[in-house]
């Protein structure tokens, strides 16, 4: 190369530099004033420039020094540089975002503020409940299958018949094997529903006492029979007690088995401390009702009065349920006042006779005008048909008169069993006589208080 080709090659190397000074200087205005839109730069950026081809010897270009822009110093907008751009001061301040202008050219319209609720007024979270594995599998139940419905044996579902115990319903019942029950009759079913109402149990000692103006009426006899269906129905001990001042016949209901009387027993009170020392002095019947005899001699029976008869009763009433006294014929012996004065209840004993109601009637009269009418009010009357028939005596008239003046009133049939004046026992009587005196036991436990 000759000597003047170096100075024109430094020319045009000069050249060639100011080209570019000057176009980055263009570039970087138009982007200040926002004609341009910013680009990253890169390698797109360079201005195309024709420049000539040139065989640039290798020579040493001095070095240029490009003059720093500061942009701060012309007021626009800082924004992060983009990379590959040279960053700018830390201590620059950040415009809002709504200064940004949009790079299509129009300002971008910025969501209006949202006032958020304060802490307090936010509801609380509700914590999720803890993830616990699942270690057994989950086995889903097969669905029901559908079956036809099982046939059901006849008569289930049906309360079950009570089995009948007499007459032909029985011994049909009997006859088929126990496969065809008719059921009970009406009066089964009313037997079952007074036996019902005569058990139970009775708190403490309640004394009955029963009564007649006349004699051979029947009244010991009632009195056993009372007596010995209240022990066979109810758990109650039930003693018979004979008040008669004369020479009484309760002994002669029951067989004997002790020779000692009410007597023997006032003599022996002092040494009387339990149920035993008691029983000592009574027979009992096949029915559970003991009885306690009076003296056989008419002499010592006259002397038994109405404080023998509370220190009788004072001690078995430490031991017994029931009391039922057999009162002596008539009203004004000595120990008839006690009897009245401790009775709870009055068992007033007629016939299906003329004198024998007009007696009865005549008890009920002398009692009301002597202080008791609260024990006529409550009594229970019994007509009792000593002898067959009725005579000419109107039995339902009869039965009317006394229910106006008692609280209840049962007639009891004639029974040859008990005509004969044998030993007592339930089983021996009729069935329309223990129907009678199932009807007189409950009659008189209606007015026992029960427990």
């Amino acid at each position: 190369m000759s000597r003047h080709a170096a100075p024109e090659q430094a020319a045009e190397e000069s050249d060639l530099a100011a080209a570019l000074r000057a176009a980055l200087a263009s570039r970087q205005a138009a982007e200040l004033s926002g004609q341009a839109p910013r680009r990253r730069r890169g390698a797109d950026d360079i201005p195309e420039v024709d420049v000539p081809e040139v065989d640039v010897p290798e020579v040493d270009v001095p070095e240029v020094d490009v003059p720093e822009v500061d942009l701060r110093e012309v007021g626009a907008p800082h924004e992060p540089v983009p990379v590959g751009w040279p960053e700018s001061d830390d201590d620059a301040p950040v415009p809002s975002r709504s200064a940004r202008p949009s790079p299509l050219g129009w300002p971008v319209e910025q969501p209006a503020a949202v006032d958020l609720p304060a802490a307090a007024d936010q509801p609380a979270a509700v914590e999720a409940p803890a993830y616990r594995p699942v270690t057994e599998p989950v086995v889903t139940p097969d669905p029901p299958v559908q079956a036809w419905p099982a046939q059901k044996p006849a008569g289930a579902g049906r309360a079950k018949r009570p089995v009948p115990s007499s007459g032909w319903r029985r011994i049909l019942y009997a006859a088929s094997g126990k496969l065809i029950n008719p059921g009970e009759s009406a009066a089964e079913r009313r037997r079952r529903t007074l036996t019902e109402q005569v058990t139970g149990s009775t708190p403490g000692c309640y004394r009955i006492a029963v009564i007649s103006l006349k004699g051979g009426v029947g009244k010991t006899t009632i009195s056993v029979c009372l007596g010995a269906v209240l022990a066979s129905t109810r758990p109650d001990r039930v003693i018979a007690v004979d008040a008669n001042p004369d020479r009484g016949t309760l002994a002669g209901k029951v067989a004997p088995q002790t020779s000692a009387t009410i007597r023997d027993l006032l003599e022996a009170l002092p040494g009387i401390g339990s149920y035993a020392d008691v029983r000592a002095f009574t027979s009992q019947t096949p029915d559970r009702l003991e009885i306690l005899a009076s003296a056989a001699d008419p002499a010592l029976s006259q002397a038994f009065g109405e404080q023998d008869y509370r220190r009788v009763v004072g001690v078995l009433e430490g031991y017994y349920n029931v009391v039922v006294t057999d009162c002596g014929t008539g009203l004004l012996h000595s120990a008839m006042a006690g009897v009245l004065d401790l009775a709870d209840q009055l068992v007033v004993i007629a016939t299906n006779s003329v004198d024998g109601a007009n007696s009865a009637s005549a008890t009920l009269d002398w009692l009301q005008a002597h202080g008791h009418a609260d024990l006529v009010s409550g009594s229970v009357a019994v007509i009792n048909a000593v002898v067959p028939g009725s005579g000419r005596v109107d039995q339902e008239r009869l039965a009317g008169h006394f229910s106006r003046r008692c609280r209840a009133v049962v007639r009891v049939p004639h029974d040859q069993y008990l005509e004969a004046g044998a030993e007592v026992e339930l089983a021996a009587l009729s069935r329309p006589t223990r129907d009678a005196l199932l009807d007189l036991a409950a009659a008189v436990v209606r007015a026992i208080p029960s427990t």
